[in-house]
């Protein structure tokens, strides 16, 4: 038996830690010895929740892994170490520390760094980034002594960013140079809806604004604006966008696009075959992904190439669910294909405080993206059609109010039996319903929590979870064996019994549920 290759990891954010964790789940040492760079002091941790940071301030909750872990794989996790050059030539890298570590493959995972415009008074104390567990920590710190806050970016980097400064008490001001929040994201109306919301909790929004400089002799002071106007504020914060860490690339050599970005084929592979990029670094089809789901799958597809998997990369997922200040927010597929190749079915109920905005093919018989604001509850189930290359078995006016007000209670399941063995269901971990039907066969998985365990599904996020039940129970009632009906894990009544109760019985509220069993 060989002796395993060397394989180098540069990066250890979320993506660079799916990769290790996919490379074990195939590998398990046998082909590979891999040895991981990170250059902050910690493991790596959930950036897509860092505002959750300011809640428990516990940067050990954040975690999604430990070195410990990274020892029982078997795997060199060097954590506070930045590697400084790629040498391709002797294929090593060396780093900050001195060392140099040879490499038979080397995977770059290096991410992004945060955009700031070049404007006068970056400079001043008060001034702050939000991208990292030490970026808020210093903005803990400083908050303390601060009354007002402006934020310089409204799409999704800037409204968590908001959010985080809302939540230490602070006067919230939101900057944005385009006409609407979220201008990637959403639309006019989603983007009303969203401002209205936001603006109801005190939250400042200043739109087709753009900043000329931060103000202050050596402290903030305040933002003024390319039209004169100006914002008294004692803290600026800056997320107004990202840009691909690709200096390590680009000094060695490797191709990068004109805009940046490590440039790779189908396979991810970059100019040297050697060398493989993945993240927000890749250019991949001339798109850089800022989102977590795509990275992940260019990770699972790049450890599967390495363990002798035929895969590539045929563009990732362009979805977000966040939660915004409070308000669910949801983004998905195309969404500005309006005209001769889609078109749009709109829900709008301004007292409840909803938008669904669907789009379709010419025929009504696919699904190709939407927006949702205030209820984000069938995204993963529309998420998952829109993969899917198959005819919708429901008519777009149904999808659009949604699949709890759906006439047939079958309606969610029927969906669910609708999709192609390669759709996505679980989004956070890149799980296909062909991956958990061939789990639910192979292992004989008759409960929830087993098929979570078994594929990973459902334990990110959660939001595919009334799906995978779906497809449990379509399998089980496939197999000739009794399913359950309950809503979900946690609620043993089915949508019937529970009509019952709240028709017969009249309860209103679950409490009284709970007290009567």
């Amino acid at each position: 038996m060989s002796s395993p290759r060397a394989l180098v990891v540069v990066g250890h954010g979320m993506v660079g830690h799916r990769f290790c964790e996919a490379l074990w789940e195939r590998d398990r040492g046998r082909t590979w010895r891999v040895v991981v760079f990170g250059e902050e002091p910690r493991a790596a941790y959930d950036r897509v929740g860092l505002t959750q940071f300011f809640a428990h301030r516990d940067a050990s909750r954040l975690g999604l892994a430990t070195p410990e872990l990274y020892q029982q794989w078997g795997m060199d996790l060097c954590l506070g170490e930045r590697v400084t050059r790629i040498d391709r030539v002797r294929q090593r890298v060396e780093t900050d520390k001195g060392r140099t570590v040879p490499w038979d493959v080397l995977v770059l995972a290096t991410g992004s760094f945060p955009f700031v415009p070049p404007v006068a008074g970056t400079e001043l104390t008060g001034v702050f980034l939000y991208r990292t567990i030490d970026d808020l920590e210093r903005i803990l710190a400083y908050g303390e002594r601060c009354r007002r806050a402006v934020v310089i970016g409204g799409g999704l980097l800037g409204l968590e960013a908001a959010k985080a400064v809302y939540d230490l008490g602070l006067e919230t001001h939101v900057v944005e140079a385009a006409p609407r929040l979220m201008p990637r994201q959403l639309d006019e109306a989603g983007a009303r809806l969203l401002q209205e919301k936001i603006e109801a909790l005190g939250v400042h929004v200043h739109l087709g604004k753009s900043t000329q400089a931060i103000i202050g002799s050596s402290e903030v002071a305040g933002v003024r604006f390319r039209d004169g106007s100006e914002i008294a504020a004692e803290m600026v914060l800056f997320s107004c966008g990202i840009r691909p860490r690709d200096e390590l690339a680009r000094a060695a050599g490797l191709a990068v696009g004109p805009q940046g970005g490590v440039i790779v084929d189908n396979s991810l592979r970059t100019s040297d075959p050697r060398v493989y990029a993945i993240g927000e670094v890749a250019l991949h089809g001339g798109k850089i992904y800022g989102l977590v789901a795509p990275g992940y799958e260019m990770a699972e597809v790049v450890a599967a190439n390495l363990c002798g998997e035929a895969r590539e990369f045929a563009g990732g997922p362009l979805a977000t669910k966040l939660k915004l200040l409070g308000v669910d927010v949801a983004s998905f597929g195309e969404i500005d294909l309006e005209g001769g190749t889609a078109r749009s079915v709109v829900y709008e109920d301004p007292f409840a405080g909803i938008y669904r905005k669907l789009l379709f093919d010419r025929q009504g018989k696919r699904l190709l993206g939407g927006i949702l604001v205030g209820d984000t509850s069938d995204y993963n189930t529309l998420v998952a059609l829109t993969r899917s290359n198959v005819e919708l078995p429901a008519s777009p006016g149904v999808l659009v109010r949604g699949l709890a007000a759906a006439p047939s209670p079958s309606a969610p399941a029927s969906i669910a039996s609708s999709l192609g063995e390669a759709a996505t269901v679980c989004s956070c971990h890149s799980v296909t319903k062909g991956r958990i039907t061939a789990a639910i066969r192979e292992h004989q998985l008759r409960e929830l929590s087993e098929l979570k365990r078994h594929t990973r599904a459902g334990t990110g996020c959660g939001g595919c979870t009334p799906m995978l039940q779906q497809i449990l129970d379509a399998e089980l009632a496939a197999a000739g064996q009794t399913t359950r009906k309950q809503l979900c894990e946690h609620f043993p009544y089915s949508r019937q019994e529970l009509l019952h109760i709240v028709k017969v019985k009249g309860y209103r509220r679950f409490e009284e549920l709970l007290r009567s069993h």
